[in-house]
């Protein structure tokens, strides 16, 4: 989940920087996190130029992270 936290970082870099999301990197990382993000920013809404779903998207990617880990966690320590 490292490597996809990574992802959506590296996208959003990209947005910076004029036609870099056209790029062959651009777009395969579009291809990967766009999926994941739509949904975000579909519920919460853009303020002007800047979106704040991805920093939403990123959250609820670490709580999900933190809680599949406590499951696990507990399954281990069960046995």
């Amino acid at each position: 989940m490292e490597i996809y936290y990574f992802m959506i970082i590296g996208y959003l870099i990209l947005s910076w920087f004029p036609n870099a999301r056209g790029s062959f990197i651009g777009g395969l990382l579009g291809k990967l996190v766009e999926p994941y993000l739509s949904p975000f920013r579909k519920v919460i809404p853009s303020l002007g130029m800047i979106d704040l779903s991805p920093i939403v998207a990123l959250i609820a990617l670490r709580f999900v992270v933190m809680g599949i880990v406590a499951v696990l966690d507990f399954i281990v320590r069960m046995f």
